[in-house]
């Protein structure tokens, strides 16, 4: 672990969640779910190129902890990426919230592009649903960082699935609970948006640790440590 690397991380992360975050709260009624998706992908897939190589570009708890159960972070390194992302998640959220102040009529309390379930979604979909939602979903994003990356660097094309599949979950995810999958662009959000933004975060913390770890289970058997990939003509 470097002090670049958490430098990294903390900028990562707050970019992410000004420039993604911001497309909800400040362009949404323009753009729509599947611009706000792309807004998610496209600005994580330029981070992974910019950052990759510095920090692996998690800019996301879960992500973090699907490197350390993979075993490819300690976890002093993997303390240190989660302090840096909670702060940058907090610091990016603190200048969206000072931009929005600025939009006459931007409602902001108990919204400001944070999670929910029940009420709080727009399929209402309940708290069983939405953990049940985050679980699967951060599951696929987890996996496909795990997959694409070579130990803890995104290099090369990796940025592009890992992008592509990040739009691709916020499309789905948008209408059940406004998609999380990331415990930092969760939390940041809801400071500021306080109310029920707040006594709702838990599952939008927990939800997306549960499907990291088992993202990181899961690739132990497709992708085990110095195994062989199976050809494709050798399964029946």
């Amino acid at each position: 672990m470097s002090t670049r690397a958490l430098i990294a991380e903390f900028t990562g992360t707050a970019l992410l969640v000004f420039f993604a975050v911001g497309a909800a709260v400040l362009a949404g009624d323009f753009i729509g779910t599947v611009g706000i998706a792309l807004a998610f992908g496209f600005v994580l897939l330029a981070l992974c190129y910019a950052l990759g190589p510095v920090s692996g570009c998690h800019v996301n708890p879960a992500v973090t902890l699907g490197m350390y159960t993979a075993g490819r972070i300690d976890l002093r390194s993997a303390v240190g990426y989660w302090v840096a992302q909670v702060l940058g998640c907090i610091v990016g959220a603190a200048v969206l919230f000072l931009l929005a102040k600025q939009v006459p009529g931007l409602e902001t309390h108990a919204q400001f592009g944070t999670n929910g379930f029940a009420d709080r979604s727009a399929v209402e979909l309940g708290m069983g649903g939405a953990f049940l939602a985050e679980v699967v979903l951060t599951f696929l994003l987890v996996f496909i960082v795990l997959a694409v990356t070579n130990r803890l660097a995104v290099i090369g094309f990796d940025g592009l699935p890992i992008g592509l599949a990040l739009a691709a979950i916020h499309i789905v995810g948008i209408p059940l609970t406004g998609t999380s999958v990331n415990p930092a662009r969760s939390l940041g959000p809801a400071l500021f948006a306080g109310g029920a933004a707040i006594t709702q975060l838990w599952l939008f913390i927990l939800a997306p640790l549960i499907g990291g770890g088992l993202a990181a289970l899961a690739h132990r058997f497709t992708h085990p440590p110095g195994g062989r990939p199976v050809e494709a003509d050798a399964v029946e």
